[in-house]
């Protein structure tokens, strides 16, 4: 008699690669991403553009050498962004205040009232992180991962 063969377990399948810390941080990542882009797709805005726009929110320009590090991205696709934002005139370029040889990206006034207009489902985002982590648990994992990133970055 011939009997169908069973499924593995999603665990087993998982056991390799959930062991690998890179890819449990990656899966984290995509799963925080998925409900922040829901949030952000209400104002035509992706995450990358996000980061550009809170890493601006300082109220200080920025060089997009420290923008690009801010918001996690290579330079190329950094300048993408930006122009895309400076076409939407959520952003513009101008002269660094302290070398004004230096071109620096400022967050515009356009920019600053799209990101007051996101607080809310922004706000709306994190509590559903805590209702399903936690917010100790939250708070620890943050600060958990901010000296990962120290002690690898030393």
């Amino acid at each position: 008699m011939l009997t169908e063969p069973t499924a593995m377990p999603s665990t087993t399948f998982t056991a390799g690669l959930g062991s690998s810390l890179a890819y449990l941080l990656s899966k984290a990542e995509r799963s925080v991403n998925r409900g922040l882009a829901a949030v952000l797709a209400t104002e035509h805005l992706s995450v990358e553009h996000w980061r550009i726009l809170q890493a601006l929110a300082d109220g200080r320009g920025h060089s997009m050498g420290d923008l690009a590090e801010a918001a996690l991205m290579p330079h190329p696709t950094l300048t993408k962004a930006v122009d895309r934002l400076v076409d939407r005139a959520l952003v513009y370029r101008g002269h660094d205040p302290s070398d004004r040889r230096r071109v620096a990206v400022f967050l515009a006034d356009r920019g600053r009232s799209l990101l007051h207009r996101l607080e809310g489902g922004l706000a709306e985002h994190h509590r559903a992180i805590l209702a399903a982590f936690g917010a100790e648990r939250t708070e620890s994992l943050m600060r958990d991962l901010e000296s990962l990133v120290t002690g690898l970055e030393r």
